[in-house]
């Protein structure tokens, strides 16, 4: 599944709506709500986790996947060393990462495309993606149904 920078992974579109996701994967292995009432879906075979914004009127807005055929730039991410995946990213664009530890993790983000990479012992282990805000501080949602 591709990284698609300020868009979403694979099929997946920032903006899209409940159905049009069950329309790609079906319905999810388990469904709830979170504390902001956002409503979670989990696709296991697919080892993601996908938000949609209850206050953007349930619009898909945040992905977090842990899938080993995830890939940008050609390289698979999850499992890759991050001491290989930095230079490749930064050659393609990700040059600018805030990083914040935990524990034994480092979280690796990029504002500008809202990614973070979170790293273990030098590997690849979790991408987070969501979707942008636009100069006008509004999300700039790219799905057009």
């Amino acid at each position: 599944m591709k990284i698609n920078l300020k868009t979403g992974i694979g099929e997946l579109v920032f903006g899209m709506k409940e159905k049009d996701v069950r329309a790609i994967y079906g319905e999810p292995d388990r469904n709830f709500k979170d504390e902001d009432d956002n409503t979670i879906y989990l696709y296991n075979d697919k080892k993601m986790r996908l938000t949609f914004y209850q206050e953007e009127d349930f619009k898909l807005g945040y992905i977090l996947s842990t899938s080993p055929s995830l890939e940008m730039f050609s390289t698979k991410i999850i499992g890759a060393k991050w001491s290989v995946a930095e230079p490749i990213l930064k050659q393609n664009g990700l040059k600018d990462f805030d990083i914040e530890s935990f524990d034994s993790i480092d979280n690796h983000f990029n504002e500008a495309n809202w990614i973070i990479f979170q790293v273990e012992f030098n590997e690849v282990i979790k991408v987070e993606l969501g979707a942008t805000i636009n100069n006008k501080d509004e999300f700039d949602w790219k799905f057009k149904a």
